[in-house]
């Protein structure tokens, strides 16, 4: 039978690579899965058809509709996961693995989705801060916004997560407004063009939206422009090549790279043998020796606990280790399958080899076992010892990426912030330790080499995602040798793949360009009350003005006596004057807050569902026995949350009886869209 080519995706077109092909193997017995190359495409031509195509398509686009194709590829991905699952074990993954990298994946995309919806505008530029007051009048304002590059993404990817690698890089390029070209690694690239498949025949995407390439990069890196991004990850040795390409210097391409990292876990100096948090380090450093088969960038290279617990952490590690089957990931009993290929193995044995003759010794595993099937790349989990890790600088240098890790102990807490520091950069530390105090030193201590820190302890370990886990809400990356960059992180690594730019002009200009109401840009004065409308029938600028009321003296004491708050000022004539702020007694804040809401909200059943919280409060003007109150009510944004609701931000602005503002706010209420 015939090894099938894999193909690339060029200019919207499905193209087999010319000339010399690669062959892929299994990792499971080292038969051949697949061809691969990438021979005769134009990739000069696949940035323009990016830029000119991709690009322009899908900045026409707002964000929310942006998030909504974004969510349509994880369902596409999830409706046809077992056809994903099938290629996945080929790879060496058993299905456990799998499920982190395809569910996984398409998980990504729905949290980026979920969060484009709630937390940006149904527009197509980002505010970015306050307006900022450059005048005296405030006729000439500015404001940081966030457009999308206008270039292309070039996403190089490893092997270790073929699918999730793919998508945790587009779920925020494309919902910035970005096209992009994927590059996997060629080793899984079956996988990746499997689910890069799934993707176009959902039939969602704009045209010139993603591109693939399942070969090397040719000429590529030779046409990147200043409008471009590289986002990299493997090696620190490739992260470096790149980046000193001559484009890539000359024309300041964003280089956003995930690269080598020796990351470590700590048993605290309170996680005595017997503690549950001794009990928790232990399953937790085995976990990520054999997850993946130890093939993760996150994974815990060094394990370092307190000198008189590292005997107990031998034999408790080296006896759980013991029980790990490793064999076939397609059988149900296996818990570690086959590292990615036999030339990885090799090189995971020769790192191993690098450490013993640095000093550390093997106390568990051999890697020198006959693999359970002829052909395989398999190697059980190896865990190392050192005990000297301040005379071993391999130990801190060496990263064998596989299921292999080495202990070694610390001396105080000092030691332990030196020690996890050595690493030079790490993308995830775990700390296992029941103490506040020692959280609250190591942390400060070592926070700044670190890109993730975990403290895990009885309370939080069932609900803990572990140390391993990137989520897409929280930053992926690390200082360092970790490559000095940011993934994902939420909305922050949309801002990876835009532009921010400080806009100065008249809040009418601002509020034009960024279609978003801004303090002092015009308003559309309605006659219908807006909390009668539904979202869809609502306009940025529309605004409802309220009537007035007076507040008296017996407004400002009853509440008080109602609320509690007899705060002087609100209740001593003498001691109010006698401050440097007010003139006598002023209302409550408080009070002025529900007297706006009572002026403002249309009582009955409506569009409005909720009132879900307000920002931004300040208040600038006290209000005296005798002012009068007034609100505008103005549109400033608006974002769907889902099919049944929508939040709307408005601006709230109360004005006493001489037209000064008294008090503003952003108020957020849940909608039928």
């Amino acid at each position: 039978m015939k090894t099938p080519q894999l193909l690339n995706y060029e200019r919207d077109q499905w193209v087999a690579g010319a000339g010399n092909l690669a062959e892929i193997s299994s990792a499971i017995d080292g038969a051949p899965v697949a061809m691969t190359g990438s021979g005769g495409l134009d990739f000069g031509g696949m940035l323009r058809h990016a830029r000119e195509v991709g690009g322009p398509a899908l900045r026409k686009l707002t964000f929310h509709e942006r998030a909504r194709i974004i969510k349509a590829l994880g369902l596409a991905i999830m409706a046809r996961k077992e056809e994903l699952y099938e290629l996945n074990y080929l790879t060496g993954a058993t299905r456990k693995d799998g499920w982190i990298d395809i569910e996984g994946g398409a998980g990504t995309l729905f949290s980026f989705s979920s969060k484009g919806r709630r937390e940006l505008p149904d527009a197509h530029v980002l505010l970015d801060g306050q307006l900022e007051g450059l005048s005296k009048n405030g006729t000439f304002v500015g404001q940081h916004i966030y457009t999308s590059l206008q270039g292309a993404a070039v996403h190089i990817n490893a092997f270790n997560f073929p699918v999730w690698g793919m998508l945790e890089k587009l779920a925020p390029t494309l919902l910035a407004g970005v096209p992009a070209i994927v590059k996997p690694a060629s080793a899984t690239s079956y996988l990746t063009e499997a689910a890069f498949k799934i993707m176009i025949d959902a039939g969602v995407l704009p045209p010139g939206a993603v591109q693939l390439i399942v070969g090397g990069v040719g000429d590529l890196f030779d046409h990147l422009t200043g409008q471009d991004i590289v986002s990299f990850t493997g090696s620190a040795s490739t992260a470096l090549k790149l980046r000193m390409h001559p484009n890539v210097t000359r024309d300041s391409v964003r280089f956003v790279a995930e690269q080598d990292s020796l990351n470590a876990s700590l048993l605290g100096p309170d996680a005595a043998p017997g503690t549950p948090e001794f009990d928790l380090f232990i399953k937790e450093v085995a976990t990520e020796m054999t997850v993946k088969a130890g093939q993760k960038c996150t994974a815990i290279r060094r394990a370092m606990a307190p000198a008189q617990y590292l005997d107990a952490v031998e034999q408790a590690l080296s006896e759980r280790l013991a029980k790990t089957k490793v064999g076939d990931p397609r059988a149900e009993d296996t818990r570690m399958g086959a590292l990615v290929s036999v030339s990885q193995r090799n090189d995971v044995i020769q790192r191993i080899r690098e450490l013993e003759a640095a000093g550390a010794r093997i106390v568990a595993g051999d890697p020198n076992a006959r693999p359970p099937i002829a052909g395989g790349a398999f190697l059980p989990p190896v865990l190392l010892r050192t005990d000297d890790p301040w005379g071993n600088d391999a130990v801190h240098d060496c990263e064998p990426f596989g299921p292999v890790s080495t202990i070694m102990p610390y001396r105080d807490m000092s030691d332990a912030i030196s020690l996890a520091n050595r690493g030079k950069g790490s993308l995830a530390l775990s700390l296992f330790t029941h103490s506040p105090n020692a959280a609250r030193d190591f942390v400060q201590g070592a926070a700044a080499f670190h890109g993730r820190m975990l403290v895990i302890d009885r309370t939080n370990a069932a609900e803990s995602t572990g140390h391993g886990s990137p989520l897409p809400v929280l930053v992926h990356g690390g200082p360092g040798r970790a490559g000095g960059s940011e993934e994902m992180g939420g909305i922050r690594g949309v801002k990876h793949y835009m532009q921010r730019t400080a806009i100065q002009s008249s809040p009418a200009m601002i509020a034009a360009i960024t279609e978003q109401y801004v303090p002092g840009a015009p308003k559309h004065f309605i006659g219908t009350h807006p909390f009668t409308l539904k979202m869809s029938e609502l306009h940025i600028g529309d605004t409802w003005k309220t009537d007035a009321r007076t507040v008296t003296i017996e407004d400002i004491e009853h509440f008080a006596e109602f609320t509690g708050d007899k705060f002087y000022a609100h209740m001593d004539e003498e001691a109010a004057k006698a401050s440097p702020i007010f003139e006598g007694r002023v209302a409550h804040g408080y009070l002025i807050l529900s007297f706006a809401a009572g002026l403002f909200v249309w009582p009955d059943p409506g569009p409005v569902l909720a009132n879900t919280g307000l920002e931004n409060l300040r208040f600038l003007t006290p209000i005296y026995p005798g002012d009068s109150l007034r609100v505008e009510l103005t549109v400033r944004s608006k974002s769907i949350k889902s099919e049944e609701t929508g939040q709307v931000r408005w601006a709230v602005e109360v004005f006493n009886q001489k037209d000064e503002l008294v008090a503003t706010y952003d108020l957020l209420t849940e909608n039928v869209p």
